[in-house]
């Protein structure tokens, strides 16, 4: 992918449209699978404007290629972003039919392409995805439109049968992926000797000076840039591992095929992890109690672990067949999470957020876990000059052993080289791989923060005293309600947000008292005051984590499961008193209140009621 520069936009009066980074694509040709008889050809056009990446073979398995990229077709446009039902852009296509109607077909046709431009910039592109052949594997990454999915189909070299004397040449490229692509893979089948080429001109060499090239050109937003980028640094945090059997997934689709979400309602998957029992998941809100025949839970210590994104899943129906197992890694309660799909020599690793770009509050959360830097260091340096020099990929001891970078410095580089683009984290294999995602460096400034709201946010944090927590206030059974107080000294006025915070970091109310609120709300997303106070109480929350003696306020909620029946257990520290709340899951809670002679003597109360609970088996079902 190039890129390219942003053209001038006359002033229209109108929003303008969201920042986006050019990208410019040429190929040869027009991807396709061609079909004769008993024999078959995939053809993969690679970009022009890119190195030239080669890779010929002959399919072992032609139908698990065409479920596998079926499913990465679908992954491509999916959009699972909440549609309200309101009259909005019927109006807005209303205003847009009356201001063309005197116009030529040119004239209306140009009109609408730049509102769409200005409203949904990738609603009638697919972005093509980026392709590496790597020594052992090819990849194909993609990203879905809505932010919100990540996906990494790979190909081991054991899955071809290589055409003798056609040697491959490494490297990363786009190919040309459409609808007729699509189409056309329909084709394949079983009985069909399938062959495999990706090039500059499919199958045949390059000739020299061929000029009838497939240009497009697009706007790729900078959040979903920024998005397909922070999934990868994602994926080098730490997690819990948890391995299904194909048939426990199939179970969980097949409920929720059979039943529809109900509004209001908690729409979540709750995973069960006690160290060396069967993995239990719970579909939310029917409380479905689905016992896993994988792999036991091999981790230190019980978790709970709410994700969401269960729908996305629904795009895997087609591979579900072919697949042998399914292993989860889960970063924690509204993180993102990471399924792997290994079908013999073919590996579908799915990335979900656990939000998508409309739930700002979880997405700051997850933020703030990830380096923010917008240039290479020299540590970062070492680890993309190892791997592009010695073997493409390799695993967290190799690079130790080859840089000299160890621990938290060795971590910290790989994140910033996958925030940056040069590098991806195949956690299907547990290594690095180098695969730049364009060809030119990015403009990592522009994607440090996702609107400019948001940076002025971050700057009122950083100046002193800007950004207060006046008051949080734990309301049982609803969240936590913090209130702040934003000085901005350019306005010469304070203002107070306010918002009610889940446990797992979603918002559920807000308000301030700013203009920008009290005339739009968040129809147009936070304004900077709610996103600073967000940012203070993360902030706040991540000092008060690394040691126990600075709890004065804090809520803890645990699960145990008895059969069908979940006993829920709240515990709360504020000062000199703690709060113990016990039930059964959906029903009123009892409350046990206690005050003690000092805050020290109320802390130790507290954690001697946590660690009881542990020892009774209680599940932790809150985020760490």
């Amino acid at each position: 992918m190039a890129t390219t520069t942003e053209p001038a936009t006359e002033d229209t009066g109108e929003a303008p449209p969201p920042p986006s980074t050019g990208a410019q694509f040429g190929y040869a040709g027009a991807s396709r699978v061609l079909t004769t008889g008993n024999a078959a050809q995939v053809e993969l056009f690679g970009n022009v404007h890119r190195p030239p990446v080669r890779f010929e073979g002959r399919l072992k398995n032609p139908l698990r290629f065409r479920e596998a990229v079926s499913a990465l077709y679908a992954i491509v446009g999916s959009d699972f972003r909440y549609a309200p039902k309101d009259r909005t852009q019927y109006i807005a296509y209303l205003r847009l039919k009356r201001d063309a109607a005197p116009l030529g077909v040119w004239h209306a046709q140009q009109a609408y392409f730049a509102w769409m431009l200005r409203n949904d910039p990738t609603a009638l592109a697919i972005l093509d995805p980026i392709v590496s052949v790597h020594p052992d594997q090819v990849l194909f990454e993609t990203f879905g439109k809505d932010e919100s999915t990540y996906a990494c189909l790979a190909f081991k070299r054991s899955a071809f049968e290589e055409s003798q004397g056609a040697l491959p040449t490494f490297g990363t490229t786009n190919i040309d992926f459409s609808d007729a692509l699509y189409s056309s893979t329909q084709q394949v089948r079983g009985y069909r000797e399938t062959s495999f080429a990706i090039g500059h001109d499919g199958t045949k060499a390059t000739p020299e000076g061929r000029k009838d090239v497939l240009e497009k050109k697009l706007q790729v937003p900078d959040s979903w840039l920024r998005g397909f980028l922070q999934v990868q640094s994602a994926a080098t945090l730490p997690f819990d591992h948890v391995n299904l059997s194909p048939m426990d997934l199939y179970n969980v689709l097949r409920h929720l095929r059979m039943n529809g979400d109900r509004k209001g309602k908690k729409r979540g998957l709750r995973f069960e992890l006690v160290p060396g029992q069967q993995p239990r998941i719970v579909a939310e809100p029917w409380e479905t109690v689905f016992s896993t025949t994988g792999d036991v839970f091999r981790g230190r210590a019980a978790r709970l672990v709410r994700v969401w994104g269960r729908r996305r899943l629904m795009t895997m129906k087609r591979l579900l067949p072919f697949v042998e197992s399914v292993d989860v890694y889960l970063l924690g309660s509204g993180l993102p999470s990471f399924w792997v799909f290994r079908a013999g020599d073919i590996t579908l690793t799915l990335g979900l957020t656990g939000f998508t770009s409309a739930n700002w509050s979880s997405a700051l959360g997850f933020d703030l876990m990830l380096p923010r830097k917008t240039q290479d260091g020299e540590p970062t340096k070492k680890v993309v000059n190892f791997l592009k020099e010695n073997r493409w990929k390799a695993d967290a001891n190799e690079l130790a052993a080859g840089t000299g970078l160890k621990g938290a410095a060795l971590v910290e580089a790989v994140q910033v080289g996958c925030q940056n683009g040069e590098l991806m984290f195949d956690i299907a294999n547990g290594v690095y791989r180098y695969r730049p995602v364009t060809e030119q460096p990015l403009d990592l400034a522009r994607l440090q923060f996702r609107n400019q709201r948001e940076k002025v946010a971050h700057d009122l944090l950083t100046r002193r005293g800007a950004v207060k927590i006046m008051s949080e206030n734990r309301i049982a059974g609803v969240g936590l309600e913090l209130t702040g107080q934003v000085s901005v000294e350019e306005d010469k006025r304070d203002y107070r947000p306010q918002m009610v915070l889940a446990d797992e970091g979603q918002v559920r109310k807000v308000t301030c008292t700013c203009a920008g609120f009290r005339k739009h709300g968040i129809k147009a997303g936070p304004c900077v005051h709610l996103i600073a106070l967000r940012l203070a109480f993360a902030e706040k929350e991540a000092k008060k984590a690394k040691t126990d003696d600075a709890v004065k306020f804090e809520t803890r909620a645990f699960a145990k499961r008895d059969g069908e029946v979940e006993h829920v257990v709240q515990i709360s520290l504020e000062r000199d008193r703690v709060k113990y709340r016990w039930g059964l899951s959906g029903q009123p809670m009892r409350l046990q209140a206690m005050k003690f002679n000092t805050e020290t003597d109320a802390r130790s109360a507290y954690f001697t009621k946590l660690a009881e609970l542990d020892a009774r088996g209680y599940l932790d079902a809150i985020a760490e």
